[in-house]
Parts: structure tokens; sequence; C-alpha cells
């Protein structure tokens, strides 16, 4: 047998919906799992909608997710004469003819269908028609010529055997009346080309394949296996679209959901292995196979996503965490500064306690990237008479304090909570809101050792406070 080549084929016309993503993780996991190649390729036939800048951003999303290519990306405008060829030697082998059919005829046949309230399938009235009746005026298509007798089975990898009654298929074009080829013939002519010996994609592909699966055996070309993965739906069940919102890559890497999580979760969107839930990017490789993909559509939840990101964040090397964390904010927010970025990273332990997402721990170590802290309004309030007191005597408790610690803080935080006749959030509250701007935050122990002392007698000593 071949060795496994799999392949993902997306049209660079805007960013990466997250159905294709998971699409390419599979063909990924399943060629890597059988020690085979995976290969890109970029369908950009439709000129007016593709862009150069998609393709970048493509190819940059795969790699953030760890999926990377085997060899050149493969691009499917550049071998357009072969697929004219192929549809003309269909056509001298006698599996393909021209349709002369006008616009206007072929639209008269699709009301009929709709007003019948039945599938639309063209008429085939050119199929054994003699040329010389042609009209000079129009410009023809050539049409697949389909089987219209029997039955076709499909031995889908994910859905078992699909059998079809051949008359069902029209006689689809695979050259437009311009000379371009179709979806049909330019995918099957560069799956042959290409070696694919696996095709994985989405369930509503189906159709097609049984429409590429004549085309190959016309040519006398091997077919490749395929498997069809049922597609993802909303958390409402109704089919993702890219309307949605949480539908591309960058609605989640913005957010601050990181690739590991990500992959996991999409891993698990559709496939299981035993129940297990968390898997490595080598135990992804290990395990995957297509015995594990369910048939029935996956439910996108975010509510699971950032679950599985929460895990991620708390199990992650701090270090690799943290250069994530500086690599998005330098996309998505802006630049930490070194000194900052110093005090984020001693602190990483406790401002991903509780953090879903990137962008939460963020907003934790908020009051350690400003230079000045302003203060919330309503929470600002809450500073009275006696909380300046309780700051004012902390700041000067803390002067002679030599180690910046739980061990030297914790007797000074009992005592002004004894002689102020309070409890620890009539002391913290007030000390955190001097020190952040908010009365919500990690604990104060933490802001405070995080901080430093000289920066903690900086802000302790605002005017505003006095």
């Amino acid at each position: 047998m071949s060795k496994v080549a799999t392949r993902f084929a997306p049209s660079p016309t805007g960013a990466l919906h997250i159905g294709g993503v998971r699409t390419a993780l599979f063909n990924w996991l399943y060629s890597k799992n059988q020690k085979g190649t995976f290969h890109l390729r970029i369908e950009d036939t439709d000129k007016e909608r593709s862009k150069e800048e998609h393709k970048i951003q493509i190819i940059k999303s795969l790699n953030w997710l760890g999926i990377k290519h085997d060899g050149e990306e493969y691009i499917q405008s550049t071998k357009i004469d072969n697929h004219v060829k192929i549809a003309n030697e269909l056509l001298k082998s006698g599996h393909a003819y021209k349709c002369y059919c006008s616009p206007e005829e072929i639209e008269e046949q699709k009301k009929r269908a709709r007003q019948k309230k039945i599938p639309y399938i063209y008429n085939r009235k050119w199929r054994d028609a003699e040329e010389k009746d042609a009209p000079k005026e129009i410009k023809p298509v050539i049409r697949f010529k389909s089987k219209i007798e029997g039955s076709s089975i499909l031995k889908d990898l994910v859905q078992g055997d699909v059998e079809i009654d051949n008359n069902t298929i029209e006689d689809f074009v695979i050259l437009r009346n311009d000379g371009t080829p179709t979806y049909n013939l330019s995918a099957t002519v560069d799956d042959h080309e290409m070696g694919m010996t696996h095709i994985i994609r989405g369930d509503d592909h189906k159709i097609n394949t049984f429409k590429q699966m004549q085309i190959y055996q016309a040519m006398k070309w091997d077919v490749p296996a395929f498997a069809h993965i049922p597609l993802i739906h909303t958390i409402e069940g109704k089919k993702l679209s890219k309307r949605d919102n949480a539908s591309t890559l960058d609605d989640y890497s913005k957010i601050g959901i990181i690739p590991d999580a990500l992959r996991n979760y999409l891993l698990r969107l559709g496939w299981s292995y035993q129940d297990k839930e968390i898997f490595t990017l080598e135990e992804s490789i290990k395990y995957f196979n297509l015995e594990g993909i369910g048939k029935s559509p996956s439910k996108l939840d975010m509510s699971r996503i950032l679950s599985m990101n929460e895990h991620y964040i708390k199990n992650i090397n701090e270090n690799e965490l943290f250069n994530q964390l500086i690599d998005y904010c330098k996309i998505y927010k802006k630049e930490i500064k070194t000194d900052k970025a110093e005090k984020i990273k001693k602190s990483l332990t406790f401002l991903k306690n509780k953090a879903k997402t990137l962008e939460d721990i963020i907003n934790n170590a908020q009051y350690l990237t400003i230079d000045e802290v302003e203060f919330n309004k309503e929470d600002f309030k809450l500073i009275d008479e006696k909380a300046k007191k309780i700051i004012s005597t902390f700041t000067n408790k803390l002067t002679d304090i030599e180690k910046f610690n739980k061990e030297t803080l914790e007797p000074i935080i009992n005592e002004l909570i004894k002689s102020y006749e309070t409890n620890f959030k009539g002391v913290g509250q007030p000390l955190r809101i001097a020190l952040t701007g908010s009365k919500f935050g990690p604990g104060i122990y933490d802001i405070i050792i995080s901080l430093e002392k000289e920066e903690v007698l900086k802000r302790l000593t605002n005017k505003k406070l006095a």
C-alpha cells in the first residue's frame, strides 16, 4: 500500500474557519500517526475573492496551532492547464459532452424544479444530441456524463457504507463556457496529481465525493479512501457559519486561548479515545485514528474551551506561559516594558489563579503595568476617613520593614485589624484600592510583595489618599 498522504485545501478568501481548522488537524494527525505526509493546497481559483494576505494568514494560523505541512504549498491556480487537459480527455473518451443550453434554459429548468419542490437535476438535453444541431451563438459548457443506472457505494471510513442511486447525480459541469474548470474537476485532478491516499473532509462534501469517484473511474485512476467528518454546530444545534461569533481561529487567539488548549479541544470535538480528555501533542499523534470519530455533529461549547484553556494555563511551564503572554500582548494589547514584564513573570503563580485566558492574566496584572493608579470612582468612595487612617498607619509601619514577605507583613495587618476594630476585609480592601485603583484583584499580600517596597510606598502616599 502507498505511504499515507493527506491534504487540507482551504480557499484564501477570508479568515480560517474553526471547522476548517479541525479538518486540517484531523488530516495532519492521521498522516503523522501513519508515518505519512500532510500537504497544503491553496484553492485560489476564485481570483476576485482570493487574496495573498488570506493565504499568509491561513499558513500562520495553522503553524500557530502546531500544524505544519510537508513540502511546498500546492497552488491550484498554477495547475489550471492540467485541469482543462483532463476535461478534454474526458470529452474525447466519451465520459463528457458539450452542453449548449442557454442560461435562460437552465434557469427555466431550475424554476420548474422549485415549483415541483424537487431538487434540480439538469435534464441531460445534450447528453446524446448531435453537435451539428448546436446553436452557433451559444458557447458550450462541458458536462461529465454521470452514470444513470444502478447505484454507487461509498465505503466511508467514518460513516460506513453509503449508497446512492446513480440517477440522482446530475451531469455536472466540469468546464465552464469561459474555459475555467469547476471545483469537482480541479479537486479530483489535483488530489490525483498530489498522490493523495486519504481525503478527510466535512460530510457536506459527500455528494461531491460521488461525483469525483466517477471522474477517478473514468480516468482509470486509483480512487483514494474517503472519510467524511460530521460538521460542527453551534450550542443551539445549528450549522456553524462564518457569520457566527467565535467561528474563526482569530476569534480565539485574540481573547487569549493558547494553542495547546484549542488543539486539545478540537481533537476531542467529535473524536474520542477511551475516556481520556487531556492529550499532549505526542499523545494526540500516537492515539489518533479514524475509528474514534463519531457520526453525529459536534456542538462548539465556549465554556468547555475556556475550561480546557484554564487547565492548560494552570499546568503549562511558567516560562512558556510567560513567553506566550508577552507575544499575546505584542499582537493584541500593547508591548509590556521590560521592568514591568519581569514583575509579571515573578508573579505568574498567583496572577494565573482563576484565569481562563491570557487576557484574564493581563487584566489581573494591570496594577503592575501602570505608572500611576487610576481609581475606580465607585470603589474610591470606600476610602473614608477610617480607611485613610488605616492606609497611613500601614505606610508608617512599612518603612521599618527590610524583608518584604507574608511573614513580615501579616503581623502588621493583624495589628491594624485589632487597633481599628475591623476584619481582614476592612484593612485589605482600602489597601487594595490604594495600590491598584480597584477593590477587585489578587490577594493583598500578593499585590504588596509583587509591587515591591518602593512602589508600594509611592502609591500609598498618593495625594488623593490624604
